[in-house]
């Protein structure tokens, strides 16, 4: 016996204003020494049960941040540009974490990158992407012209040239074309899904009717 069931389409209006687009960016960075930091010391568990999506920025570290914390230091104050170790955000699954470094300030994160550990923890990579927080990877050599400037120095991020520049040093380094992308269109997870609204339309469309035999 052939069965068919018709699904009615239904509009969706999604109303959503995406991520503040990334190309040239110019700020203070900030040092925070130490590979191999992970998500409850950027954010601890038991902030996440909150409700609210907001309110993380001040959460930061917080189970750490002592008088002679880095980033309390007069230096770090105002930098928007985090700069860490290797394997940072290893850890837990929390999109909690980069929540807390965006609404603390920072627009992008620099990390070192070796032959033996990658700058980021797979995990926390996506969720920057998804969430429109760019993640920058330098070699050690590259890495220490940040370290050594310190907190305070100002650079200069240029992602469509894939550059920083830092007094008279300039730091290319390499990025997924496709998180690129998105983040010089100022789109998140969300919005990359939109831009495909018309194709899932289509799709719908066409699949609105199945025939199945039982």
């Amino acid at each position: 016996m052939a069965h068919q069931i018709t699904f009615r389409q239904r509009e969706i209006v999604c109303q959503h204003d995406g991520v503040e687009a990334f190309t040239t960016y110019r700020g203070r960075i900030a040092v925070l020494p130490g590979d191999n930091i992970d998500t409850d010391r950027i954010i601890p568990a038991r902030y996440l049960t909150r409700v609210s999506r907001s309110g993380y920025g001040e959460l930061l570290f917080s189970d750490v941040r002592t008088p002679d914390f880095a980033l309390n230091r007069p230096e770090a104050a105002g930098a928007t540009i985090l700069v860490v170790g290797t394997n940072f955000g290893c850890g837990s699954s929390r999109e909690h974490a980069v929540w807390a470094i965006q609404q603390a300030g920072f627009r992008a994160v620099v990390a070192r990158k070796t032959e033996t550990s990658e700058g980021y923890s797979d995990i926390f990579r996506q969720n920057a992407a998804n969430c429109g927080l760019l993640l920058i990877e330098l070699p050690p050599c590259a890495h220490q012209e940040l370290v050594e400037a310190g907190s305070g120095a100002e650079a200069t991020i240029d992602l469509p040239a894939q550059t920083i520049l830092q007094g008279y040093a300039t730091l290319p380094f390499e990025i997924n074309a496709v998180t690129k992308e998105a983040l010089i269109e100022g789109r998140d997870l969300i919005g990359t899904t939109l831009k495909f609204s018309d194709d899932i339309a289509a799709y719908e469309s066409r699949h609105d009717t199945l025939t199945f035999s039982a």
